[in-house]
C-alpha cells in the first residue's frame, strides 16, 4: 500500500470559457487511510478522484503515489484499482472470469490467479456463486464482484466512485459495513467518493468536505459535525440540515441574539458571551442543530427562545422531525417519540447553549 499525496492539484476545462473545476487540492492521505470525499453533485469530488487514477489529465499542481510523481504516469502503471458506479461486468463471463480477467491480461500464473480469486471470493462472501454470470447475482452480489476484481490486483490504493448509488437502502446499508469490514482486513489506503453524507461520516477515517472545485475542510467525521469551518460544512453534514437564523448581536440587559424578524431570542452568556463580546451591534448568522433544540408545550413554565407555529410533523418511528415557523424564521426540531403536537398549534423552542454556533453573513466562516 502507498500514501497519496496531492499538492495544488488542479483542474481546468478549456473551451471559450474555461472552467476551473477542482482549485488547487492539497491533500496528504496516509498509508492505510480511508478517505471520503464528500460534496454536491458538480463540486469535482469525481474529477478529482478520476485524476488520482489518471484518467483524467492534471492542470497544475503535483500529484503523488508513494514516493512517485504520476501526473504523467498513465492510469494503466499507476498500480490502483477503481470500482465505479457502473458495476461494469462482462455479462458473458462467470464471477471467476470476471475478477481473474485483469490478472490474465498481466499474464499471471494459473495457479497464481486462481489462489487470488478464490481469496477475494472468501472475504466478499462469493465462494459460492462463482461459476454464475452477472445476471444470475442480486444488486449487491455484483458489487461485491467488482470490489474482488480490484481485491485481486493487490493494488497500491483503491479507489471508490459512488459505488453504492444503485443499490436499495438495505443494500447499501449492508455494503457500507462490507467495505468497512474490508478496509480493516486488508489495510488498504482507500479514497471513496459519495455525495451521501451518511456513507461519508460511517466509512471515513477523514472526510473531505468539497463545494464547488474548493475543499471546504478536511477532518474526522465527528469534527467536521462538531465544529463545522463555515456555513457550508455547518449545513451539508447532518441530516435534517443545521438551522440557520439571520439576526444581530445586541448589548441588552446582557448578550443576546435577536433574529432579523424577531421570532427568536436567545440571552448569552458564560464561554459563548465572551467570545462574542467585540460583535455587539453587529449581524451574525446563528446555527442550531435539529437534535439540539428542544421543544415544550406553550404556557409551561421554562424558559423559551422562539414560540413557533408547527407546519408540518414528520413521524420518523424512533424520532420526530417538527417544523415550525417563529415569525420569518423556519426551525427544525428533532425530538424522541412523544404525543405529537397538530399542525397549527403553537409550541415553544429552546436551545441547547453548549451547542449554538455563529457564523460571520460575509466571510460564512464559523466563529470561535
Amino acid at each position: 500500500m502507498a500514501r497519496v499525496t496531492l499538492e495544488k492539484v488542479r483542474k481546468i476545462y478549456d473551451g471559450q470559457r474555461p472552467h476551473v473545476a477542482v482549485h488547487g487540492v492539497d491533500l496528504e492521505i496516509a498509508d492505510g487511510e480511508f478517505v471520503v470525499l464528500v460534496g454536491p453533485s458538480g463540486c469535482g469530488k469525481s474529477t478529482t478522484l478520476r485524476m488520482i487514477a489518471g484518467l483524467e489529465s492534471i492542470s497544475d499542481g503535483r500529484l503523488s503515489i508513494g514516493d512517485r510523481v504520476v501526473n504523467q504516469v498513465p492510469a494503466k502503471e499507476r498500480d490502483i484499482a477503481m470500482v465505479f458506479q457502473n458495476y461494469a461486468l462482462y455479462p458473458h463471463m462467470t464471477v471467476f472470469e470476471n475478477m481473474a480477467f485483469a490478472l490474465k491480461m498481466r499474464r499471471l500464473p494459473k495457479g497464481e490467479i486462481e489462489k487470488r480469486v478464490k481469496e477475494a471470493a472468501q472475504i466478499l462472501g462469493l465462494q459460492g456463486v462463482l461459476d454464475r454470470t452477472p445476471r444470475q447475482l442480486s444488486g449487491g452480489q455484483r458489487q461485491r464482484v467488482a470490489v474482488g476484481r480490484a481485491i485481486v490486483r493487490k493494488p497500491q490504493v483503491f479507489l471508490f466512485d459512488e459505488p453504492l448509488s444503485n443499490l436499495d437502502a438495505k443494500l447499501r446499508v449492508q455494503m457500507r459495513r462490507e467495505i468497512s469490514r474490508l478496509h480493516q482486513q486488508l489495510g488498504a489506503t482507500m479514497v471513496y467518493v459519495t455525495h451521501d453524507q451518511v456513507e461519508a461520516m460511517t466509512l471515513g477515517d477523514r472526510i473531505v468536505v468539497l463545494n464547488e472545485g474548493k475543499v471546504q475542510q478536511i477532518d474526522t467525521p465527528l469534527a467536521l459535525y462538531d465544529r463545522p469551518k463555515n456555513k457550508f460544512v455547518a449545513g451539508f453534514i447532518g441530516s435534517p440540515a443545521m438551522n440557520f437564523i439571520d439576526g444581530n448581536l445586541l448589548n441588552d440587559d446582557g448578550l443576546r441574539f435577536r433574529s432579523k424578524s424577531g421570532g427568536v431570542d436567545v440571552p448569552l452568556s458564560g464561554n459563548t458571551a465572551r467570545a462574542l463580546a467585540g460583535r455587539a451591534g453587529t449581524p451574525l448568522i446563528l446555527g442550531v442543530r435539529p437534535e439540539d433544540v428542544r421543544v415544550w408545550s406553550v404556557g409551561e413554565d421554562k424558559a423559551v427562545d422562539a414560540r413557533a407555529r408547527i407546519d408540518l410533523v414528520e413521524p420518523m418511528g424512533n424520532e420526530i422531525f417538527l417544523h415550525g415557523s417563529a415569525d420569518a424564521d423556519e426551525l427544525t426540531a428533532r425530538v424522541a417519540p412523544q404525543t405529537l403536537p397538530a399542525v397549527g398549534e403553537d409550541v415553544a423552542f429552546l436551545f441547547d447553549r453548549a451547542k449554538l454556533h455563529f457564523f460571520d453573513p460575509e466571510s460564512q466562516e464559523r466563529i470561535g
